[in-house]
């Protein structure tokens, strides 16, 4: 099958099952699952990042030293970044002001409201955000058929969280639950924008995927350990703290599953 094929149906599917996903949980259990989802993906990301994308990058690049000084530089980037936009948006409730990783505090929270804010910046955010997946499953699936899938998977693992919390902010900011799911659905696929505009640039500059894939690499593990993991350390009862271990390790055996099945073995 044809890699753009690949990067499409990705995106499509993966922006379709996690929207579908979070709209279940939305209806059905409000936000009590979100934590359970916010651990799994903290493993799915690390899994990926970890097991697949690094692995793949220090075979396939010479100056491993290079590598992760812009795994580092990225890093500190998105550090700043969110910075930046919790300055600007700092009157918000948490984690709704920040549409550079979309993945923020308040997806791990039950508490969320709209505290007067309009949900249209959780939707701009949110599109955002999925332009910038797409980027990256496109440069992963130009690496790698099966970089890419892998590297699907873990998004849209911690997408579902995401799109979570996003779905919960705009029923609080006065959606409609049809309105809120139309608008998610729509943000959603930003990702297939970002990934034309991504193989369309890089399929010509194939020089330039390994860089992509080390900023990727520096993004997922920044959503993980920065925005993702800070929530759940906020919930210390054992019973909590167990079933975190057990998910992020679901998560992890996900990937590792996925990477054996796949035989994208390093």
């Amino acid at each position: 099958m044809p890699v753009l094929v690949w990067i499409l149906a990705a995106c499509l599917a993966g922006g379709l099952l996690s929207v579908l996903l979070a709209a279940v949980v939305a209806f059905r259990v409000q936000a009590r699952l979100v934590p359970v989802l916010v651990s799994y993906a903290v493993g799915a990301l690390l899994g990926a990042v970890f097991l697949d994308i690094l692995p793949h990058l220090f075979e396939e690049t010479a100056d491993h030293a290079a590598t992760a000084a812009l795994i580092l530089f990225g890093l500190l980037g998105f550090f700043v970044l969110e910075k930046l936009l919790l300055w600007r948006h700092h009157h918000g409730p948490a984690g709704e002001g920040d549409p550079a990783e979309g993945a923020a505090h308040a997806h791990s929270h039950a508490d969320l409201h709209d505290g007067g804010r309009s949900g249209w910046m959780i939707i701009v955010g949110d599109s955002f955000h999925n332009f910038t997946d797409g980027v990256i499953i496109a440069s992963a699936f130009l690496a790698d058929t099966k970089l890419g899938v892998v590297t699907a998977a873990a998004i849209v693992a911690h997408e579902i969280p995401q799109e979570v919390g996003d779905f919960l902010v705009l029923l609080h900011s006065g959606f409609s639950k049809a309105r809120a799911l139309a608008w998610n659905t729509l943000s959603s696929l930003a990702s297939v924008a970002g990934a034309l505009l991504g193989y369309f640039a890089l399929a010509s500059a194939t020089e330039w995927v390994p860089r992509i894939l080390a900023v990727a690499a520096a993004g997922m593990l920044y959503v993980a350990v920065a925005d993702l993991i800070p929530g759940l350390q906020r919930r210390t009862r054992l019973a909590e703290t167990v079933a975190q271990v057990a998910f992020i390790g679901l998560g992890i055996a996900t990937i590792w599953g996925a990477h054996l099945a796949l035989g994208h073995g390093h």
